[in-house]
Order: C-alpha cells, then sequence, then structure tokens
C-alpha cells in the first residue's frame, strides 16, 4: 500500500529582490507592498497561502524590507485611533492580516544570487518536509486560490506539483518552459523536464511556470550544488530539472487568471481587473475607466 503524502504544512516567499521593473515606485517601497486596489501585493498572497492551509510561513527577505515584517504586526497607535472613531470594520479587516503567534518566519538572502538560492536560505526553517514556494509578485485571480489547486494534487499524487499555464509561442523564451512526458492536453501533466528561459524556437512546449510549486525537501541538498545559469543566477528551474531523475513531478494547469504585479502594465491590469470584480467598487471603477477612454 503506497504511503499517503506528508502533510503541506510551510511555505517559502522570496522577498529580496529589489522589484527593478517597477521602479521608481519601489525605491523606497518593497514590490510586495505596493497596492492592488486597497491592499498590498503581499496581501493577496498570504491569503491564498492560509486558504491551501499553510501554517507557517517563510520570508526570504533582503536589505530595506523590514516594512514586510511590520505589515503583519499591530500597529498599535493606528488601532487605537480606528477604535476611537468606531471603525472597526477596517480594524478587523487589519486584525485578520496579522500573523498569529509562531506563524510566519523571516531569513535574510545576503546577495541576489537568484530564485534557487532564495529558497535554498530557507533550509533550517522548512526542514525535512515538502513546502510550497509563491512568488510574491504574482496575483492569481482563481477560487479556489491557485496554491489550494495544486494542494489538493499533491495530497492525491504526492511528489512534485508545479502550476503551469499556457504562453504564447513566440513568448516561451521570457518564461521557464516545462517538457511534458508524453500527452500535454489534460490538466495534470506528467513532466519529464523542464527548461528556463530557452531560445527562441527551441521550447519543448508552451506550458510555462508560473510561480506555485509544492517541492520535496531533497530540493534543498540539489541547490546547495547548483551551478549558475541563466542570467548568471542560481535558478531553481534547473534544481528541479535534476530532482527529477529521482522524483516525480506533475504539473498542474490552474484555473485561473495571473497577473504579474512584478510589472508595470501587469500591476495596472490587476488593479482595474480586481477592482472591477469588487462588489463595492465595481461600478465606480468601470464609470471611472469608461470616463478615461
Amino acid at each position: 500500500m503506497t504511503a499517503a503524502p506528508r502533510r503541506l504544512r510551510k511555505a517559502v516567499l522570496p522577498v529580496a529582490g529589489l522589484g527593478t521593473r517597477v521602479l521608481p515606485g519601489t525605491k523606497t517601497t518593497p514590490k510586495e507592498l505596493l497596492n492592488v486596489v486597497d491592499r498590498p501585493i503581499l496581501s493577496y498572497i498570504v491569503e491564498e497561502a492560509r486558504e491551501a492551509g499553510i501554517e507557517h510561513i517563510v520570508f526570504v527577505t533582503g536589505r530595506a524590507k523590514q516594512a514586510i515584517e511590520d505589515y503583519f504586526d499591530h500597529q498599535i497607535e493606528l488601532e487605537a485611533q480606528l477604535e476611537a472613531k468606531g471603525k472597526t470594520d477596517i480594524l478587523q479587516m487589519m486584525n485578520a492580516e496579522l500573523a498569529e503567534a509562531g506563524e510566519m518566519s523571516f531569513t535574510r538572502q545576503m546577495q541576489p544570487k537568484g530564485l534557487g538560492h532564495a529558497v535554498w536560505c530557507a533550509r533550517d526553517i522548512v526542514g525535512h518536509e515538502p513546502f510550497a514556494v509563491i512568488l510574491p509578485d504574482v496575483i492569481v485571480d482563481s477560487q479556489p486560490g491557485a496554491l489550494k489547486q495544486l494542494a489538493d494534487v499533491y495530497a492525491e499524487v504526492g511528489g512534485n506539483v508545479i502550476g503551469v499555464e499556457q504562453v504564447p509561442e513566440t513568448e516561451t523564451h521570457k518564461y521557464g518552459i516545462i517538457d511534458p512526458d508524453g500527452d500535454a492536453s489534460g490538466a495534470r501533466i506528467r513532466m519529464k523536464g523542464m527548461v528556463e528561459k530557452p531560445p527562441r524556437g527551441e521550447a519543448p512546449s508552451t506550458l510555462s511556470i508560473s510561480g506555485r510549486y509544492i517541492l520535496q525537501p531533497e530540493i534543498f541538498e540539489i541547490l546547495a550544488t547548483q551551478e549558475r545559469g541563466a542570467g548568471g543566477e542560481i535558478q531553481l528551474t534547473d534544481g528541479m530539472a535534476r530532482l527529477m531523475r529521482d522524483q516525480t513531478f506533475t504539473a498542474v494547469k490552474y484555473d485561473g487568471v495571473t497577473h504579474d504585479c512584478g510589472d508595470k502594465i501587469g500591476l495596472l491590469r490587476a488593479n482595474v481587473a480586481l477592482a472591477l470584480k469588487r462588489p463595492d467598487l465595481g461600478d465606480a471603477a468601470r464609470a471611472a475607466i469608461r470616463d478615461l477612454l
């Protein structure tokens, strides 16, 4: 009888990046705290992790990222003012985002060596158990959340599970692309390889890795010796390709719309799309957009 997969409890959020694609907005504000409608990007990401059953979130930070830790802590003066003014709805919304005792850990990535290195920095906190990786500048508008969809598949098949989505063939050189093992038409695809930003015309498929992963802890040993790859960085994709020699990888085409909020137009699209869906703001947002057009 096959043993059930080990329970998924932890998630790693690499938040050390400088956000150069959205400068100058990120000169003093971490890109993860840029607003989408009326909440920081990171608020959506943490909500998604909690929905998927994540109990412990590990933030891999860098210099000038203290505001991220502060965001999930009490703001005593602000809370007191809201209480005094009777703005209990806003206060309740803020308190719902606060970290539970022991729910969040913060560790530093001292040098910008790439996503693979950032994940490796969380090794001692994650320990020897499966964990999720969520790119914190990618919002997936879906119900249930993208990570919950992956976690449900992981609970059935175990191994390593990667979120993917279709991209135009002309765009494959911009992404990590999976190499399917056989038929790639279904929602779940067995993988035999992957490549980070393949040269134009050489991608093994049009399925891009989209910032949601569930990985086994053996990846840490691989990342410890992983050589630099695309962009001169230690790529998580390269480490996963090595792990695939010994473990199964399942790609999941999740149901949802992806917004790359680390890009100026992507951030704008996220604001517009999510504002239009809000019951309290949708009509006003639609009217404002019509006026501008």
